[in-house]
């Protein structure tokens, strides 16, 4: 597997769409560096008495579209790097589907199913105490991603309001429903990423009707993905996770999947499918494969073995920039990670401006607007994909960093 830094990564694919776009050197060298970089220590009192110092990160990337918006992971292989990575794509993300946030991402360097849930409640509290100065419904706005969920944004959003003495729902998106939280905030990326993949079966003539569909992880993302596909009369023939990979070419049924995963805490012994090597999942043939794990998960390596109508990425950036080219030539069409999985920051905005104004919306109304966001933004970098000659990445880069660099142009450099 490759090792290849995420942040190099990260900044070799907007060197690539420097290319397309006819940027000065100072705007060039503005978009590269992050606003704000946070590193924090955080002390935290263990179950048996002892104190614990995690590391963790907050970092900004770009505001020139409004406040920093992204989500907290709390992971053992968290580092600065994937920090800034994820934070770039963020803000790429916001400006692509045209919602007025910039790019934030953090990260604690945790294992957090090591923790008890008293430990990580303390975790929470005192590494948000130590944000407070830098985030806000103004200023950078957390979310969840890897290892974090309703539970740990509603840690966070009182650990705010009490440091502010009244509550502060828009301080933080991803929220239970009782404290503010969005309908459809729980699906959102995978809706979102859903959408998209019909509107790419829909440009590329496929019919749509008994697809087969491969799912690398099986989180968040990734569950309610094969939930909404399999809803549609897709059929979900493989699943990975850390702890194994299943086959079953009649399909699977991925509720029955999510009961037994909850009660055995592994994918492994699911009586309806077949065990198989995790490694050998993206070699299986199917209309669709979905990545939705974690970063570098398909490389020049492996990338040869894909046999793919589309690759829709569910994750942050899990395709290398060494395997784009590959994966070009086989003619595999791509849905990118900062297009594909920007569902959940779309919901997010959507919570943010229902909090700030105290009127929630139904679900319906959610999901009608992300369906029109979602398919807005597909057939605006399919169009210009297909008008510049560019590949669906490179187009969803350009569009992205051009609103980007725009805005930074239209409000100058203070002072």
């Amino acid at each position: 597997m490759s090792k290849e830094n995420v942040w190099e990564m990260t900044l070799k694919r907007l060197d690539d769409t420097m290319t397309v776009l006819n940027l000065k050197p100072g705007i060039i060298k503005y978009l590269k560096e992050p606003r704000k970089i946070v590193e924090i220590s955080v002390p935290v009192k263990m179950d048996n008495g002892d104190i614990d110092i995690f590391k963790g990160y907050r970092v900004q990337h770009n505001t020139n579209r409004g406040p920093a918006k992204g989500g907290i992971r709390y992971h053992q292989d968290v580092t600065l790097d994937e920090m800034k990575a994820l934070a770039m794509l963020m803000t790429w993300k916001c400006s692509l589907v045209g919602i007025p946030f910039g790019g934030a991402k953090g990260g604690v360097v945790v294992n957090p199913t090591m923790l008890s849930e008293r430990e990580l409640e303390n975790l929470t509290r005192r590494y948000i105490y130590e944000l407070i100065p830098l985030i806000g419904p103004e200023k950078d706005i957390p979310a969840p991603d890897v290892g974090t969920n309703a539970k740990v944004m509603a840690w966070i959003m009182d650990t705010y309001s009490m440091a502010k003495g009244y509550v502060v729902p828009g301080a933080v998106t991803g929220k239970p429903i009782e404290l503010g939280g969005s309908q459809g905030r729980e699906e959102a990326t995978s809706r979102g990423a859903v959408y998209t993949i019909l509107a790419a079966l829909k440009v590329l003539k496929i019919d749509s009707s008994s697809l087969t569909t491969v799912i690398q992880g099986f989180g968040n993302v990734g569950s309610n993905a094969a939930k909404i596909l399999y809803d549609l009369g897709f059929k979900i023939i493989a699943v990975s996770d850390v702890t194994g990979a299943i086959r079953n070419d009649k399909g699977i049924d991925p509720y029955k999947l999510d009961e037994h995963i909850k009660k055995n805490k592994t994918i492994t012994g699911f009586s309806r499918a077949e065990e198989m090597e995790p490694s050998e999942l993206f070699k299986i043939k199917c209309d669709v494969l979905f990545p939705a794990a974690l970063e570098n998960q398909i490389t020049e390596e492996n990338a040869a073995y894909i046999n793919a109508k589309i690759l829709a990425e569910g994750a942050n950036a899990p395709v290398t920039p060494q395997a784009d080219p590959i994966l070009k030539d086989k003619g595999i069409f791509l849905v990118p990670d900062i297009l594909c999985n920007s569902g959940g920051v779309t919901v997010s905005y959507f919570e943010w401006v229902q909090g700030n104004l105290a009127y929630f919306w139904s679900k319906r109304k959610v999901n009608l607007q992300l369906r029109d966001i979602m398919e807005k933004a597909f057939h605006e970098t399919y169009n210009f994909s297909v008008d510049k000659k560019l590949d669906m990445r490179k187009a969803a880069m350009a569009l992205a960093v051009n609103k980007v660099a725009c805005a930074m142009k239209l409000r100058g450099v203070y002072p």
